[in-house]
């Protein structure tokens, strides 16, 4: 049965048309992965879903009973605020509720008890600081934390126990892995297959989708496809589907060329008999006109000069934050050409390690040596390296109209062209952009310095399964060295040739393949105790609470359910006591008649459901 549907919604931004024309539909616990280019209103069409921003016409349905949980692609901020304090602002309405509710008894308001009792009791409002709890055992965090103190990873955790907390039956996830570990990642996956609710996925992380995604829901150019299938299958069709617009568009271009030459001859095409054939010449024009193509990005890496054989070298590092030891006495060589994975658990010193190879910070013991002529490009996954308020433009070329990418001269909206913004975007400020856009316009900048060392931390966050192909084939034929932190297991795969694995308790261990490779030879991230505790929990306990109030639901509705068939079938009852009906066709016959041997098995189901249901 659907949960949430849409009725033709149409939504602009400005002339920018962003869904068209939206007719689908959502069942009860459908997991759905959420697809299209950055830029295409994935992330609209899920806060349409979830009711923050209404359609410019057509109409949005979902269960008055529906629990909706979102978990925004943007960390929430650091603050003082703690993690109990985080995660419990998700239950604004329970604790107003709660503290009407005490008001009311101290003051004697009893006849506003039940009301509130009711209205506590529909929202298991009761259960609200055990629920907060739960959910954050369930993250492996700290209830008394300070979001100011926490990397990230652990704001990402904090985020997602915020959306779990309140038992959802529609969750809705726009890059939920985002600065998350691939143990992680890993766990969440579990996570999402056991859930039972309605999952809307957006995500890059292609071994995730091709383990949640039962159906997909692509928005391309504006038309949203709902493909009952799962992504493997899907990207088969969809390849398809574009081939066969690709084939249907060079017919009618074939066609209007040879309409454009007969109109250019002048054969008498305003006499009546051809004017048929004008205003067809003007419905082509026009077609072609309104066509959107699909826009790819394009890529080039300004490698620079070559740098020595010898890239970096570590010799007994070790580096100790408080009483957390990160780096214990590692030996590292980095040489020409490599390109090394880097992954661990969030907070484990990935970062600290590429900061000590940049020379952004001191190792406490051992030393590092650095090659010869090395120019080198950082990629940062906070982005602290952008001003939200300066133009795209001006990230780029600093003022000038006029940038050198491999030893050309090429202009700065040329060049971002590339990287599929628009005009609008390119004079925009950078705080106006989506968390893709921003991702882009990061490697636009970091491939627009001429580097024989790219040091990328979390690269892949925001962008979109196409963009992420062509950056795997850029850093494929790339001829410098990588250095590359991500938590995308498939990327990983595709790029790297050898892996630094941070096992902990300071030791660093390098492995030759890739991330696969790895757990293939028995690699493994050891679980927090939270998360083991957590699968090592049965499903139907940790749902009770669900279980519970769905059963009474069914309860309540039985009757009236049972009500409708009773009555279809008394009418069905009244057209088979007609004499005329015996003179239809044999098959509308049997036809009627199984439908009517349906309906008093369904019936009988019901009542018996709903004996059992009044029994307990």
């Amino acid at each position: 049965m659907p949960i949430l549907s849409c009725t033709n919604v149409n939504l602009s931004f400005g002339d920018d048309l962003i869904l068209d024309g939206v007719n689908l539909s959502i069942d009860r616990g459908e997991h759905i992965c959420l697809t299209g280019r950055n830029g295409m209103g994935k992330s609209t069409l899920l806060k349409v879903f979830a009711g923050d921003i209404p359609p410019d016409a057509g109409s949005l349905w979902r269960d008055d009973n529906a629990v909706v949980a979102t978990l925004s692609q943007t960390l929430i901020p650091a603050s003082e605020a703690t993690v109990y304090d985080a995660v419990g602002s998700a239950f604004a309405g329970a604790g107003r509720l709660l503290a009407e509710y005490y008001d009311a008894v101290e003051h004697g308001r009893l006849s506003d008890l039940d009301e509130l009792h009711s209205k506590l009791d529909a929202i298991d409002g009761w259960t609200v600081d055990h629920r907060i709890r739960s959910a954050i055992s369930k993250l492996d965090l700290v209830a008394e934390d300070s979001l100011q103190t926490l990397s990230g990873g652990w704001r990402r955790r904090v985020g997602i126990a915020r959306s779990i907390a309140v038992d959802p039956d529609i969750w809705l996830l726009d890059e939920p892995t985002n600065h998350l570990d691939i143990a992680t990642v890993a766990w969440f996956e579990s996570v999402l297959q056991e859930f039972e609710g309605a999952i809307v996925l957006v995500s890059h992380d292609r071994a995730l989708m091709h383990q949640i995604a039962a159906s997909v829901i692509d928005i391309d150019r504006g038309a949203v496809k709902h493909w009952r299938c799962g992504y493997g299958n899907f990207l088969l069709r969809k390849e398809q589907e574009r081939d066969a617009e690709a084939h249907q568009w060079r017919a009618e271009d074939v066609r209007l060329k040879q309409e454009e030459v007969w109109i250019r001859k002048g054969i008498k095409a305003r006499r009546t008999r051809n004017e048929g054939r004008v205003h067809a010449l003007e419905d082509m024009r026009a077609e072609r006109a309104r066509r959107r193509g699909h826009r790819a990005l394009s890529l080039e890496i300004d490698a620079g000069a070559e740098s020595g054989k010898r890239v970096l070298e570590l010799i007994g590092v070790s580096k100790r934050y408080g009483d957390k030891l990160l780096l214990d006495d590692i030996d590292l060589l980095i040489r020409r050409g490599d390109r090394i994975g880097i992954v661990g658990p969030n907070g484990c010193g990935k970062s600290t390690l590429l900061k000590i190879l940049l020379e952004g910070e001191s190792p406490d013991d051992g030393q590092i040596r650095r090659g010869t002529r090395l120019d080198v490009a950082y990629f940062d996954q906070m982005r602290d390296q952008l001003d939200p308020e300066q133009s795209v433009a001006d990230c780029i070329g600093s003022g000038q109209d006029f940038i050198d990418i491999n030893g050309k001269s090429t202009h700065v909206t040329a060049y971002l062209r590339n990287f599929m913004f628009t005009k609008d975007q390119i004079r925009a400020p950078i705080r106006v952009l989506s968390g893709g856009e921003t991702n882009r316009l990061l490697l636009a900048r970091l491939f627009a310095l001429p580097a024989n060392l790219l040091v990328l931390d979390e690269p892949t966050n925001d962008l979109d399964v196409e963009s992420l192909e062509l950056l795997e084939e850029l850093l494929i034929d790339y001829s410098g060295t990588v250095l590359l932190v991500t938590h995308d297991r498939a990327f990983l795969d595709n790029v790297i040739s050898s892996l630094l694995v941070f096992e902990g308790e300071g030791k660093v261990t390098e492995y030759v393949g890739g991330f696969s490779d790895w757990e293939r030879g028995g690699g493994q991230f050891v679980a927090t105790e939270a998360q083991a505790a957590a699968k090592s929990v049965p499903a139907n306990r940790r749902r009770t609470n669900r279980d519970a109030r769905r059963v009474e639901k069914e309860r309540l509705a039985l009757p009236a359910e049972i009500e409708q068939l009773e009555g279809r079938l008394t009418a069905l009852d009244k057209g088979l006591a007609d004499p005329e009906f015996y003179r239809a066709e044999v098959d509308v016959q049997t036809q009627a008649q199984q439908q009517r041997r349906e309906l008093v098995v369904r019936i009988a189901t019901l009542y018996e459901r709903w004996e059992e249901l009044e029994a307990d």
